[in-house]
């Protein structure tokens, strides 16, 4: 058998951890949904947003335990798909199926009241998370977890350290959970909702810094991470190719994400004053 072919068949990571964490996910939602359909609460289980639910937890599977993860301690191109998937994709996924509501229906009732009793108006953990996830601090420790990830050293030790491969990928997703929940207003609300114009803005200001990091690293003349160096190119792929792969992908596909959104929220932006304009005339 061809070795790549091999590699692309053979390398799948079983790991007990996030089977279980997304098989747990996955449960409380389904469970949630069906105990909302029985008391016909029909928004909430609409099935494009299970669909969209169930979609982004196979996204975080590929990018978790699929040959894409073996393949990115390989080819740095690899390693940002890897990150666009954690990043760009599972969580607005995630996000548009209002997965907290359905989930807390998922749960044991006697769970549920008191989950319920941590997140009321005046508990100390609602106000601790507000405080610490406002819109401005989000966008901060969003930029600095997509940028700051990518300095060489700290880098290069993903790719060396497993722990801090799964740091990596936490700091990766859990930021992006937060931009994502604010850029489309999901609940749980602890804040107030952003007006859509400011929404707008706030997925928009993402695109200068993931792009210009991503122009940075496709068009760098020299190798900025050792690492990939020193391990077996696959596919005749150099260095310096793999790397220009990496930035574009960054660059362009990455942040074509968040002009996407712009665009979604620009049209229900557009629809609801048309909707308005009917209704007064």
């Amino acid at each position: 058998m061809n070795p790549t072919l091999s590699v692309l068949l053979l390398s799948w990571a079983w790991r007990p951890e996030i089977i279980l964490s997304l098989g747990l996910a996955a449960a409380l939602h389904l469970g949630g949904r069906w105990r909302l359909k029985k008391r016909g609460s029909a928004r909430l289980v609409n099935p494009w947003r299970t669909v969209s639910y169930l979609s982004g937890l196979a996204v975080l599977w590929v990018a978790l335990m699929s040959p894409i993860d073996v393949l990115s301690g390989q080819l740095f191109f690899m390693h940002m798909i890897q990150h666009l998937l954690l990043v760009m994709i599972a969580p607005p996924l995630l996000w548009l199926a209002q997965p907290m509501p359905v989930a807390m229906w998922g749960l044991p009732k006697s769970l549920r009241l008191e989950v319920g009793r941590w997140l009321r108006t005046d508990s100390p953990l609602r106000r601790a998370v507000r405080s610490l996830t406002t819109p401005g601090l989000v966008w901060l420790y969003f930029v600095a977890a997509v940028v700051g990830w990518h300095e060489p050293r700290l880098y290069n030790l993903t790719l060396e350290s497993d722990l801090v491969h799964d740091l990596e990928h936490l700091s990766f997703f859990g930021t992006a959970m937060l931009f994502w929940w604010h850029v489309i207003g999901a609940a749980p609300r602890f804040h107030k909702k952003l007006s859509p114009g400011v929404r707008i803005g706030y997925a928009l200001a993402a695109v200068p810094p993931n792009a210009l990091t991503g122009i940075s690293i496709a068009f760098a003349t020299k190798p900025i991470y050792p690492y990939y160096t020193e391990v077996p190119r696959l596919w005749g792929i150099s260095v310096l190719r793999d790397q220009m792969l990496a930035g574009v992908i960054m660059w362009i596909p990455g942040s074509m994400m968040y002009l996407v959104a712009a665009l979604v929220l620009i049209a229900q932006m557009l629809r609801g004053q048309e909707a308005a304009a009917d209704g007064s005339g």
